[in-house]
């Protein structure tokens, strides 16, 4: 039986995320930004919950942890690397491990650069990644704690998973980020129709989200730093990708 999911809206502009077994009626949520939204998409699809899966330390990834184990007793899975950030984990987790949720099965892959320790969860028989503020739909996170070169890499990581994968991210940023990439590829036209289309989800209430590997590759200036027409666009071409995402991301900064 193929992962059932479930998006939903936490704080000002967070997603939280459902993802269920049917065989075994095991339920992670992948991170925990407050407890209520979590407790609402629980009480609408009938899940109970047995894992929560954790990309990274920040508040409003973990904010509801607390709250939600001391309700339902479930496990705690988060980075190894930031596990003392993290509350009441029960299992560590670094590079190439293997989470499971009932019969479904996630590899772990580290993606620094957000923060110093930040994993994705990738189940791969469902084509479904967890990026948390890595990779975001047309973006990336803020390189905070990590390097631009090490951002960069672990965006790799992601651009080179299967393009069908399906890709959920932490935040609804996607107009905003496509407003962004407009500036460095004005006549990109996968860039154009995610505009349209991202357009016609939020004006009818409904998320950017998910998005696939493919289509972030297409329209995602952060996974094009080795397009020369981006090197080009910011003034440098013949540099390395590293160093072109980091222009693109010091001007993402400012913008």
């Amino acid at each position: 039986m193929p992962a059932e999911t479930k998006l939903f809206p936490c704080l000002k502009d967070n997603y939280g995320v459902l993802i269920h077994d049917s065989a075994t009626g095991a339920t992670a949520a992948i991170d925990a930004p407050e407890a209520a939204p979590v407790e609402a998409a629980l009480k609408e699809t009938g899940w109970k919950l047995t894992d929560i899966l954790v990309t990274h330390h920040h508040g409003d990834h973990t904010g509801g942890i607390a709250e939600l184990k001391g309700r339902h007793k479930c496990r705690v899975v988060a980075p190894h690397a930031e596990a003392g950030k993290i509350p009441l984990v029960d299992e560590t987790v670094r590079e190439g491990d293997k989470v499971s949720v009932g019969k479904l099965t996630a590899n772990v892959i580290e993606t620094p650069g957000h923060t110093a320790g930040h994993i994705t969860f990738w189940f791969h028989g469902d084509k479904l990644a967890f990026a948390g503020d890595t990779l975001f739909s047309v973006g990336c996170g803020r390189v905070i704690e990590g390097t631009p070169e090490m951002m960069w890499a672990s965006l790799l990581k992601l651009r080179d998973l299967p393009g069908d994968t399906r890709v959920y991210c932490g935040h609804e940023y996607t107009l905003a980020n496509i407003r962004f990439a407009q500036t460095i590829e004005p006549n990109n036209r996968a860039l154009a129709a995610r505009a349209k289309q991202a357009a016609e989800q939020i004006a009818s209430g409904k998320p950017t989200i998910p998005t696939t590997i493919d289509e972030e590759k297409a329209a995602n200036v952060f996974l094009r730093a080795d397009v020369p027409a981006v090197a080009a666009a910011v003034g440098l071409a013949g540099k390395s990708a590293a160093q072109v995402f980091a222009e693109v991301r010091a001007r993402k900064n400012k913008f």
